[in-house]
C-alpha cells in the first residue's frame, strides 16, 4: 500500500486553491466558507485519525458501542437542526430511528454477510456505522423536510382525507410517498450508473490501498445494499415514533417546525 506522507498530503491540499481562484475571479462569496470548512475538515479528520488508532488498539466492545451512541446523537441533532424541527419533540424519534437503521442493517452485514464472530470489532463496527449514519443523515434530512413542509403547505388535503373517513396513516400516505420519492430517487439513479459512469470512492480507496478489484467491487456492492436499506428503515421508525408528538388526540398537526 502506498503511504501518503504529510508533504504529499499538502500537495493534494493545493488543489483546493483552484476553485478558490475561480471564486475570486467571478466574485463568488464562498472563499471564506471554503477556507473555514477545509480547516475544520483537516482538524476533525486528524483528530478522528488519532482517536480511531486508540479505539482500534483498545478494541473494547462497550467503548465502541458508546462511541456509536455519540455518533448517533450528533447525527440526530444535526438532522433536527437542518430540518428546523423542534428538538424537544423530534430529537429522540430521529435518534432512535438512526440507531435502529444502523444497528439492524449494520449487524446483519457484519454477522450475516461478513460472518464476523465479534461484530463490535472496532476495525469493522465503527467504519461501517459511520458509513450508514452518514448516508442516513442526508436521506432523513431530505425526507423529513419534504414530509413536514408538505403537511404544512397542504394541510387541507390531509384534513379532507381525514374528514372523508381515512385513517391517519391513509391521510399521511401521500406525504410519506412524496418524502420517500424525494430521498430515494437520487439513490436509485446513482445505483443504475454505478460502475458505468462513476466509480465509487470507497471502491477506489480500497484498490489504492492494495485490495484486488474483485474484492473491492464486492465490498462496494455490500455498501450500496446496506446504505440503500438503512435510510428507509430509519425513516419509517422515525415517522412511527414522531407521529405521536406531531399530532394531537384529534389528528391535528402540532407546530413541529421552528418559525423563521
Amino acid at each position: 500500500m502506498i503511504t501518503i506522507s504529510i508533504f504529499r498530503l499538502l500537495l493534494a491540499l493545493l488543489l483546493v486553491l483552484v476553485p478558490i481562484y475561480f471564486f475570486r475571479i467571478f466574485r463568488v462569496s464562498l472563499i471564506r466558507s471554503t477556507l473555514i470548512s477545509t480547516l475544520r475538515m483537516v482538524v476533525q479528520m486528524s483528530l478522528i485519525g488519532v482517536y480511531l488508532e486508540f479505539l482500534f488498539s483498545l478494541n473494547n466492545g462497550w467503548v465502541n458501542f458508546l462511541w456509536f451512541c455519540v455518533m448517533v446523537m450528533v447525527a440526530a441533532s444535526t438532522a433536527v437542526s437542518r430540518t428546523r424541527l423542534r428538538a424537544r419533540l423530534m430529537l429522540m424519534p430521529v435518534a432512535v430511528g438512526l440507531a435502529t437503521g444502523a444497528l439492524v442493517v449494520g449487524l446483519y452485514a457484519l454477522v450475516g454477510v461478513l460472518g464476523l464472530h465479534n461484530p463490535f470489532d472496532a476495525r469493522y463496527f465503527i467504519p461501517l456505522m459511520g458509513i450508514l449514519l452518514g448516508n442516513m443523515l442526508g436521506g432523513n434530512v431530505l425526507s423529513l423536510t419534504t414530509f413536514y413542509q408538505g403537511l404544512q403547505r397542504e394541510h387541507q388535503l390531509y384534513y379532507y382525507l381525514l374528514g372523508n373517513g381515512a385513517t391517519r396513516l391513509e391521510a399521511l400516505t401521500p406525504f410519506i410517498r412524496r418524502a420517500i420519492e424525494k430521498a430515494f430517487l437520487p439513490c436509485v439513479a446513482n445505483m443504475a450508473v454505478m460502475g458505468l459512469v462513476s466509480f465509487p470512492g470507497t471502491m477506489i480507496g480500497q484498490i489504492l490501498g492494495g485490495a484486488t478489484p474483485d474484492v473491492a467491487v464486492r465490498y462496494q456492492m455490500l455498501i450500496v445494499f446496506i446504505t440503500f436499506c438503512a435510510p428507509m428503515l430509519s425513516l419509517i421508525v422515525t415517522l412511527y415514533l414522531a407521529h405521536r408528538a406531531s399530532f394531537d388526540e384529534y389528528g391535528r398537526l402540532r407546530e413541529v417546525m421552528q418559525r423563521g
